[in-house]
This record gives structure tokens, C-alpha cells and sequence, in this order.
């Protein structure tokens, strides 16, 4: 990486933490449905779950750049729309009869969980984006100082983004509104606590991550438009300092 060429350097780790976030977004969707109870508060098991895609965007956006968070977010988008479909096409396939009660079961289940998934992938599109793009633009403020305050601001700001428009969208009428504000609260509360408790993580893998692809992208110009899949970073944009 050298002058002001494009970096070309393909990073090593990048795919795993593309895959790995994936599959945080489809494990999530699929446990939304299953309510759970910690003490005295009662969540979904989707969030305990959630808060892993946004340790992983943060890593991404801080080491690889927006641009490479940006695909990661359409990258869930699209395995999550193949979940849907496939899901609808299997609940509209024949059953064998002895098999009928067992899939009525699941289909029930399925047809559900697509309130879930569809809630879910809403909340998703305001609530990702807005993660990552605080982070960059907060890497570009902060000169990249005070990691740790960026990786929680951005998570609080995003999942509590998140957490209400999800709970909203997919449990309205099935509760109270008064226990669905403390569904809500409660979802966005256990987000941000988990986010900082793994926090010393979060900052041990980032740097470790910096070291080995020896990048550290800023998004000086980049264009943060989500709709735009443009990549390419010049050495201008990497300060990594050995």
C-alpha cells in the first residue's frame, strides 16, 4: 500500500467476520420467537444473541472501513430474504400425513417467526447503518482516539434504535403496551450491557486485528450513501502505524 494508489492487499480476516455476521443475524431472527426469563426480566433469547452483530460491524467499520460494513449489512439482508423465502415455499409444500401434526407444528411456528423476520429486517436497516456510520464518523472526529467510547456510543445509540422498532413491530397486540415499553427497554438495556461488558474484547480483538491486516481505514471521503457498494480505499485512507 503505497502513495495514493487503491489498496489492493486482499485482508485475511475479513470474510470470517463477514460470514460470522451472517450468521448472527440469521441465529437471531430464528430465536426472536422464544421468549425467555433472566430474574426478573423477560426478553427474547434474539437478544442475547443480537448484540454480537455489532461488536462485528464495529470491528469492521474500525479496522476495514464503512464501505466494507456497508456490504456486511447488505450481505444479512440478502441471506435474510432467502430465509424468508425458502421458509414460505417449505409451509406451502405438501405434507405426508404422517407426518401432518408434526409440520402443522412447525409451519404455526414459521408462520409466526415471519412477523419476527420481517420486523427484525426492518429494524435491522435503520438500526446497522446507523451503527456503522456513527463509528466512522466518530473515528474521523476523535482523530482516532477514545475506541472504547466509540464502540459503546454507537451501540447505544443503534440498539436502542433497534430494540423499539423490532419490539414494536413484532409483539404490538400481543401485550400490553405498558409491558411493551419495558419489553422494549428491557431488549435495549441488555444490548448495551452486554456490549460493554465484552468491551475489553471488542478493543483487544481490534487492535489484534489492525496488527495482522496492518490497516487502520478512515473514511475521509468516503460516501456513506447505504445504497452505494463502491469499496475501494487509497493508502491515503489507511493510518496504520507499525
Amino acid at each position: 500500500m503505497r502513495n495514493n494508489s487503491t489498496i489492493t492487499q486482499s485482508p485475511r480476516v475479513l470474510w470470517f467476520l463477514l460470514v460470522a455476521y451472517v450468521c448472527v443475524i440469521l441465529l437471531a431472527n430464528w430465536f426472536d420467537i422464544r421468549l425467555i426469563r433472566l430474574g426478573n426480566l423477560e426478553t427474547d433469547a434474539g437478544t442475547l444473541i443480537f448484540p454480537l452483530t455489532f461488536l462485528l460491524s464495529d470491528l469492521i467499520t474500525e479496522v476495514y472501513g464503512y464501505k466494507y460494513a456497508r456490504r456486511a449489512i447488505w450481505s444479512g439482508f440478502l441471506f435474510n430474504l432467502i430465509f424468508i423465502l425458502y421458509g414460505q415455499l417449505v409451509v406451502h409444500l405438501p405434507s405426508p400425513a404422517y407426518a401432518l401434526a408434526t409440520n402443522q407444528s412447525f409451519d404455526t411456528l414459521l408462520e409466526f417467526n415471519i412477523r419476527i423476520i420481517l420486523a427484525s429486517t426492518f429494524s435491522y436497516f435503520c438500526a446497522e447503518p446507523l451503527n456503522s456510520y456513527l463509528m466512522a464518523k466518530l473515528k474521523l472526529k476523535t482523530a482516532g482516539k477514545y475506541m472504547s467510547l466509540r464502540f459503546v456510543t454507537s451501540t447505544v445509540m443503534a440498539s436502542l434504535l433497534d430494540s423499539f422498532i423490532f419490539g414494536t413491530l413484532a409483539f404490538f397486540g400481543t401485550m400490553s403496551v405498558q409491558d411493551l415499553l419495558k419489553f422494549n427497554t428491557t431488549m435495549w438495556l441488555i444490548k448495551v450491557i452486554i456490549e460493554i461488558m465484552g468491551l475489553p474484547l471488542s478493543l483487544s480483538l481490534a487492535r489484534q486485528l489492525k496488527q495482522h491486516e496492518q490497516l487502520d481505514i478512515y473514511d475521509n471521503g468516503t460516501n456513506f450513501n447505504l445504497f452505494s457498494l463502491e469499496i475501494n480505499y487509497t493508502a491515503k485512507n489507511n493510518k496504520y502505524m507499525s
